[in-house]
């Protein structure tokens, strides 16, 4: 098949109706046109030239013409498309009427052609049309099909892939091994097995709400991953089923789900007169049973949301009730206290209550009832009691006088102010000096004790003479091999201090070697800095601007 007038109008048409039946841009099929022609081309005048096609967008008519490219000497790699200046040189003049050919600098045709040629300069010419045969054709059918399919991919890649977040009323097309491929009208997405509820089914034709939870370029096209069990899918529920969230006077602060089953929704109102649990409950539950409802019968307890983290996780355990609540902010752990007959109510059915608490408020939370939490309290009163009477030869009842005044360790006894000893009952100056006395003395022993212990193991005066680690750090360090200052400042600061991993969804304790001695992890990263800074190792300068940072963030906190 030639390219010639007959035949010309065609291409446009063809290029429209393809267009239109695709909804794509024109102008890509005829790209497509162009690139399978220029390949039609490259089998009939050789595979390395470099050929390409323009078709003129008004008549038609496809212009061949041949580049090539004046590269450096030793960049040469393509006799067909590409020459050396000296190469170019017989060629560079002027083209001759009729003849069809130019030179092309910097994307200008030149007209001035007195200083030689030049690397990047660029020689075109045209070329008669080929005679497409059975194969060249089908080849060149193959390429269109083949650019219109990736410009339909494009187009449905550009279209949702700003629309992760929404929920989209869909018809499913077919199930394959339990993922349901819904109809998206300018292609297909997919709901996973474990993205649906329970043991939902579907058949082909079925109206389906689902959320956009990803979109993907992929090898095969663009991949639109959809979910009805995704936190967010609730959340977009409510906001389309609640006015006030839709408008902003209430905010949805977190979501939590076992998909089915139950859910838990924390909101605040940012109206004073409007109750958020109300608002999203609606009259006599409208609003919430409507989500109920396209969650196949999900239970959802509505929470408000607290600033307050142990009040907020009071309102998370509903409807179990809360003796006492106790936040380690550090470890991001709380220990919650119920009453015996209230801790099956907190656990719920297979732990279901604690869990979507937990993940409402993303802390760890450890549950126990009021009589194990007395048994704690009297194992560490009893611990502490026993501590005083070993350690500073007291009776029991003394011993038992500190534990209640708040005394937990010798430290606390031996560097606090005397008045805080003297308002204990049957405590005068001399014994509260006597009291000090007996604890230095002892705390004296064992710093002594442990640094002869750490000098065995082979510490360095370097780490010993750093400011901030007492003997008992330093024997905990040489005992996990950490020797010098050098040692030292290789540490990572969560080494040290310890911290929390999260694995799989789940948070593991990171054991510090100074955990035990109340160090955290801001205490941590400052004493490995300083010793960095005393090696030479970090300019004191560079950590002005982390200092700067850092009072303007403690401004705009207390502002």
């Amino acid at each position: 098949m030639a390219i010639t007038s007959a035949n010309q109008l065609e291409l446009l048409q063809t290029a429209e109706a393809v267009a239109r039946e695709k909804m794509i841009d024109p102008a890509l099929v005829i790209e497509a046109m162009e690139e399978s022609l220029a390949r039609a081309a490259k089998s009939r005048y050789g595979a390395e030239m470099d050929i390409r096609v323009s078709i003129d967008r008004k008549t038609g008519r496809a212009d061949f013409t041949r580049v090539r490219t004046v590269v450096a000497d030793d960049e040469l790699e393509n006799y067909q498309a590409e020459m050396t200046v000296d190469q170019a040189k017989p060629y560079f003049e002027p083209p001759k009427p009729n003849q069809n050919a130019a030179w092309i600098r910097d994307g200008q045709t030149l007209t001035d052609f007195s200083d030689g040629p030049q690397v990047g300069d660029v020689l075109t010419e045209e070329v008669p049309p080929v005679e497409m045969g059975r194969i060249a054709a089908q080849s060149a059918k193959q390429v269109i099909l083949q650019k219109v399919r990736e410009a339909e991919r494009e187009k449905q890649y550009e279209e949702f892939k700003d629309r992760i977040g929404q929920i989209l009323n869909v018809q499913v097309k077919r199930e394959e091994y339990g993922n349901v491929i819904v109809d998206l009208n300018q292609g297909e997405g997919v709901l996973r097995r474990n993205e649906k509820i329970g043991r939902e089914s579907y058949r082909p034709n079925d109206r389906v709400r689902v959320y956009i939870k990803d979109v993907r370029r992929e090898q095969r096209g663009p991949q639109i991953f959809l979910s009805r069990t995704a936190p967010e899918f609730m959340a977009e529920l409510f906001r389309m089923e609640v006015p006030e969230i839709y408008e902003g006077i209430i905010e949805i602060k977190s979501v939590s789900r076992d998909p089915g089953s139950r859910a838990k929704i924390a909101v605040i109102s940012h109206d004073g007169s409007i109750d958020p649990v109300g608002a999203c409950v609606g009259m006599r539950g409208s609003r919430v049973q409507a989500v109920v409802n396209e969650l196949q019968g999900e239970k959802i307890d509505i929470i408000p949301w607290n600033e307050d983290m142990p009040t907020f996780l009071v309102n998370a355990l509903q409807p179990a009730e809360v003796s006492k609540v106790v936040f380690d902010e550090d470890a991001e752990r709380i220990e919650v206290v119920v009453p015996e007959d209230q801790l099956s109510l907190a656990i719920g059915r297979r732990g279901q209550n604690v869990r979507l608490a937990s993940q409402l408020t993303g802390l760890d939370i450890d549950i126990m009832t009021e009589e194990e939490e007395s048994k704690r309290r009297q194992a560490e009163f009893e611990e502490r009691t026993k501590l005083f009477m070993d350690t500073l030869d007291l009776d029991e009842f003394f011993a038992q006088l500190l534990v209640s005044e708040g005394f937990t360790n010798l430290e606390e006894v031996a560097y606090v102010e005397l008045d805080e000893l003297l308002v204990i009952d049957g405590v005068d100056e001399d014994t509260a000096n006597e009291l000090q006395a007996r604890a230095r003395e002892y705390l004296d022993a064992q710093n002594a004790k442990a640094m002869a212990r750490a000098r065995e193991l082979g510490v360095q005066d370097s780490l010993v003479e750093f400011e901030g680690l007492s003997p008992q750090m330093i024997l905990a360090l040489a005992e996990d091999g950490v020797t010098s200052l050098e040692d030292f400042a290789t540490c990572a600061d969560w080494e040290l201090a310890g911290g929390w991993t999260t694995v799989d969804g789940e948070r593991t304790k990171d054991d510090g070697v100074l955990e035990p001695f109340d160090v955290s992890l801001e205490e941590a990263q400052n004493m490995v800095m300083t010793a960095r800074v005393m090696l030479g190792w970090v300019d004191p300068a560079d950590l002005e601007p982390e200092a700067e940072e850092q009072a303007d963030h403690e401004e705009e906190q207390e502002a």
